[in-house]
């Protein structure tokens, strides 16, 4: 197996833990279609608390490497029982992945997935205003380009869905990239290792977080580990100082000794200060 397909495996299994234990206290609504291009659905799961909803709605980017892959939604229940159990309300969402579809087109996808639930949302029974965004690496990139580019959307849309917006309240991103000019040029090991990366560079810039924060940013919680090579820490770094500076509610969590990837007890610290970071900004 190549490096770039052990680096895509190692965040998949990070975004599906294998696990079925819970999934009685938990409703799951499968392969919901929020779109479709090139004649395929793009799909997301939704979980449900079974009781105790508290009207939350975190979305979770499904992406290593941008890759977005499928897997038995009950496999994931493990994954999410930590947020589940506070009440919040989990969509699991995919994208149209790597290698076929670059960043560009990634991004309108999961742009399209927030419209789509905000104007579903009380068939989801969870609040339009009270919605967050999470995940690691590549999820954790897409998650902050959300959090910092966020729009009204368009009222003059033919589709319903792109005349509402998808902003959203609150973001956790784990070891994200977020300068992506570097890595879009085929001088860039990047450039080759993953392919949704070789777009036009001269959009590098539009789907670089670090460059578009401002005042109106939701609170973001950033995790990254201090031995990251393949995202290095100051990723984060750079983007909490931008934050800051904007007037932005956020936060770096720094794991010492942490590569690419939280496992073990970090993996259980990282958890526990997401749902915390959602339970402060979004619960009521």
């Amino acid at each position: 197996m190549s490096h770039t397909k052990r680096l895509v495996c190692l965040c998949i299994a990070l975004a599906f833990t294998s696990s079925a234990r819970g999934a009685d206290d938990v409703k799951i609504t499968p392969d919901v279609v929020y779109g479709h291009k090139y004649g395929l659905a793009m799909t997301f799961d939704v979980f449900t608390p079974a009781k105790d909803a508290n009207g939350v709605g975190v979305l979770f980017m499904v992406s290593g490497g941008w890759y977005s892959g499928w897997a038995p939604p009950e496999r994931a229940v493990g994954r999410f029982k930590p947020l589940l159990e506070k009440g919040f309300t989990v969509f699991s969402v995919r994208h149209g992945s790597s290698p076929k579809f670059k960043i560009p087109e990634v991004v309108s996808d999961v742009r399209r997935s927030v419209r789509f639930i905000r104007l579903n949302a009380e068939k989801y029974g969870v609040d339009p205003n009270r919605l967050g965004v999470y995940g690691g690496s590549a999820g954790g990139h897409l998650s902050l380009v959300l959090g910092t580019t966020g729009d009204d959307g368009n009222p003059k849309a033919k589709d319903p869905v792109l005349r509402i917006s998808n902003k959203v309240a609150a973001v956790v991103a784990y070891f994200p990239p977020t300068d992506l000019r570097p890595f879009v040029t085929p001088k860039s090991s990047y450039y080759t290792r993953f392919p949704a990366l070789q777009f036009d560079a001269d959009l590098a810039d539009d789907f670089s977080p670090l460059l578009h924060t401002s005042k109106d940013d939701p609170p973001t919680l950033l995790i990254h580990g201090d031995k990251d090579k393949l995202v290095p820490i100051d990723h984060s770094e750079n983007i909490l100082a931008a934050f800051e500076k904007s007037g932005v509610t956020a936060e770096l969590i720094v794991i010492e000794g942490a590569a690419h990837g939280f496992r073990g007890e970090d993996g259980t610290r990282a958890t526990a200060a997401l749902v915390k970071w959602f339970e402060k900004y979004l619960a009521k």
